[in-house]
C-alpha cells in the first residue's frame, strides 16, 4: 500500500515540454527548504510533443513524481478527477503547468489553510499579465456572474493554483468543464470553508495559452447547470413539474373558456380551431407534458446512473 505524503501536487498539462523541466526544479527547490513530504503528480491530457516523455524521465530520476497519460486530449477536468483520485497527500494542491502559477506560494497556503480551518483556498490573481480586451475583461465578466449564481464571494474562480484537504478532493466529482466551479462542488457537499489569498501571477514563459474565447460561452452554460443541480438535482421533478403544472393549468383555462365561450356566446360565430386561444392552449398542453416527462425521466435517471469512464489512460509512471 502507497505511503501518505504531506503535500500532494496536482498538475494537468498539454503540450507543455518546454516548461516541466523548469516547473519540476522550481517545485523541488521550494520543498527543499520545507519539511513537507510530497508527491507530484503530473497529468498528460493528450500532449503530441514530448512532454511524456520528459515525465517519464523525471519520473524514473524521483520517484517522488508520478505521472499519467490519457490516450487522447480529455479536458482538464478530466485531468484533474484522474490526479485527485490518485492524490494521497494530507493537503492537495493544483497548478497550472505554464509557469504562470508560482510554486512558492505553497507554504503559505498550507499555513492559511490551517490557521482559518479553512476546507480550501483559491487563489487569486489581482495583478495580471493577461491581454486586458480578451482575458481580464471577459475573466471579471464570468467571476461576477458565478458569485452572483453561486453565491460564493471568490474573485478568482478560475484561478489555477489552490489548496484542499484531502477529504475535499475524494467527495467531489469534477466533469465536463467544471474544473472553474470546484470550489461550488466542493460547498455542495458540504464544504463550504471556502478562502480566498492573493497569489502572483507570473508571465507566460513559453508557448500560447490552450484556451479559446469559447471558453467564457462554455463557462457560463456550466453555470446554469451547476445552480439547476444545486437546486434541482436531487429532485428534477420539483423544477418540470411545477412549470408543467403551471402550463397545464393555463392550457386548460384557456380550453374551458373557449368551451364556454362557444356554447353558451359564440355559437354562430367562428370555429374554435380558427381562433388564437385555441393555439395557444394547444401549445401550453403540449410544452407542460413534456415537461413532466423530462421530470419523470430525470427522476428515473437519477436512480439509476451509473458512473461512466469519462476517460482512458494510455500510461502511467509510477515508481515503487
Amino acid at each position: 500500500m502507497q505511503k501518505p505524503v504531506d503535500v500532494s501536487i496536482v498538475i494537468p498539462l498539454l503540450n507543455e515540454e518546454l516548461s516541466l523541466l523548469y516547473l519540476n526544479n522550481w517545485i523541488f527547490k521550494v520543498f527543499k527548504s520545507h519539511s513537507y513530504s510530497f508527491e507530484l503528480i503530473f497529468i498528460d491530457d493528450g500532449s503530441t510533443d514530448q512532454s511524456w516523455e520528459i515525465i517519464k524521465k523525471l519520473s524514473f530520476e524521483n520517484k517522488s513524481v508520478k505521472g499519467i497519460r490519457f490516450r487522447k486530449n480529455f479536458g482538464k477536468s478530466q485531468a484533474l478527477h484522474a490526479g485527485f483520485k490518485i492524490a494521497t497527500g494530507k493537503y492537495v494542491i493544483t497548478l497550472d503547468a505554464d509557469l504562470q502559477d508560482s510554486p512558492e506560494e505553497i507554504p503559505e497556503l498550507i499555513v492559511n489553510l490551517n490557521e482559518g480551518g479553512y476546507d480550501l483556498i483559491s487563489g487569486w490573481k489581482k495583478k495580471r499579465f493577461d491581454s486586458i480586451i480578451f482575458k481580464n475583461l471577459p475573466s471579471k465578466l464570468f467571476n461576477w456572474a458565478a458569485r452572483r449564481v453561486s453565491g460564493i464571494k471568490l474573485n478568482d474562480f478560475n484561478c489555477g493554483i489552490k489548496i484542499y484537504r484531502n477529504e475535499v478532493i475524494k467527495n467531489i466529482d469534477v466533469y465536463g468543464e467544471m474544473h472553474r466551479y470546484i470550489p461550488l462542488l466542493a460547498a455542495q457537499k458540504g464544504f463550504d470553508k471556502i478562502g480566498e489569498k492573493i497569489v502572483q501571477h507570473q508571465a507566460r514563459k513559453f508557448g500560447h495559452t490552450k484556451f479559446g474565447t469559447d471558453r467564457f460561452f462554455k463557462g457560463f452554460l456550466d453555470l446554469i447547470t451547476l445552480w439547476y443541480i444545486n437546486k434541482f438535482g436531487k429532485r428534477p421533478m420539483y423544477f418540470f413539474g411545477l412549470w408543467g403544472s403551471l402550463m397545464l393549468f393555463f392550457g386548460f383555462s384557456f380550453t374551458l373558456y373557449l368551451g364556454i365561450d362557444k356554447l353558451f356566446f359564440d355559437v354562430q360565430a367562428r370555429l374554435i380551431t380558427s381562433r388564437p386561444e385555441f393555439y395557444i392552449a394547444l401549445t401550453l398542453m403540449i410544452l407542460g407534458s413534456q415537461f413532466f416527462i423530462a421530470g419523470f425521466l430525470g427522476e428515473i435517471i437519477l436512480r439509476t446512473k451509473e458512473n461512466k469512464k469519462r476517460y482512458i489512460i494510455k500510461e502511467e509512471t509510477t515508481r515503487k
